[in-house]
């Protein structure tokens, strides 16, 4: 199989360390950072350039650059995509790419595929990429309207060497709202968080939470001002529900209301061992 990887950081860098494991697997890579594409070929992670004249060569087209610039590849190059290429994007977001992926997927008759890798770390950059990022990982797939299961095993397949745990098939509206929480929410907490004062004296004072807490507040702001903005009203939505939370304790401490702040918390442990029981 031949994949071409638009984009090699975090995610695109570890998917071609992924399939690189597949002895029948050909990589050919394409980065807007010259020095990362030289670097993904000197160590053999990438076996050739992805040019416009081997688009045809590929099974699988990855597009794990950023938002703005995945979808500017795939607007300027879908005319160029033969029928049998199957596109899938790697995007924290699915709202627009799918919508532009599903409409020029069916102008130029190739298949195009939502898709999110659950895995992850908060750096960036080809330098972190491994190769076992994704063994055992949830990869999030949303298919266009209509598809049916023989389309989902064709992208089985196709990633089967990045060795997913599972796949979880929905929609894009549905993956936004719940990634709003599960990870975008996380990392506008983290990120104010560590703006206390206090935080430039944490040593010797944390026994992990501190550390947990805080550890997505070191992400990349030029990916991170992308995902938030472009799922915007459901990102405000989840801050909403956490500042109306947060009231709700400083009021019960500012007014020593031992029972109510009793409440919050117990509620809070509940639902966190209910959540935790679910899955």
């Amino acid at each position: 199989m031949t994949i071409g990887i638009i984009g090699l950081g975090l995610i695109g860098g570890s998917m071609a360390k992924a399939f690189r494991r597949d002895p029948d697997s050909v990589i050919l890579g394409m980065d807007s950072d010259k020095k990362t594409l030289e670097a993904a070929l000197l160590s053999r992670d990438v076996n050739g350039r992805l040019t416009e004249d081997k688009y045809g060569l590929c099974d699988l087209i990855l597009l794990a650059a950023r938002p703005e610039g995945s979808t500017e590849w795939l607007r300027e190059n879908a005319a160029r995509i033969p029928a049998h290429v199957l596109v899938a994007d790697c995007l924290g977001v699915k709202g627009k790419i799918c919508r532009m992926g599903f409409e020029l997927a069916e102008r130029y008759g190739f298949t195009f595929v939502g898709g999110h890798p659950m895995a992850g770390t908060q750096y960036s950059g080809f330098r972190y990429a491994k190769e076992d990022m994704f063994d055992g990982a949830a990869m999030v797939l949303v298919p266009p309207v209509g598809a049916d299961e023989a389309l989902v095993e064709r992208v089985k397949r196709c990633f089967a060497p990045a060795r997913f745990g599972k796949f979880i098939v929905t929609t894009a509206e549905k993956h936004d709202a719940m990634i709003a929480f599960t990870s975008q929410l996380a990392h506008v907490v983290a990120s104010s968080y560590i703006k206390s004062p206090t935080a430039d004296e944490p040593e010797g004072f944390s026994a992990g939470s501190y550390r947990d807490l805080t550890r997505v507040a070191w992400l990349s702001p030029e990916l991170w001002t992308e995902l938030f903005l472009e799922n915007g009203d459901r990102v405000i939505e989840e801050i909403d529900h956490l500042i109306g939370h947060l009231k709700e304790y400083r009021d019960a401490i500012a007014g020593r209301d031992r029972d109510t702040l009793y409440r919050l918390l117990d509620e809070g442990r509940m639902r966190k061992k209910m959540v935790d029981e679910r899955w």
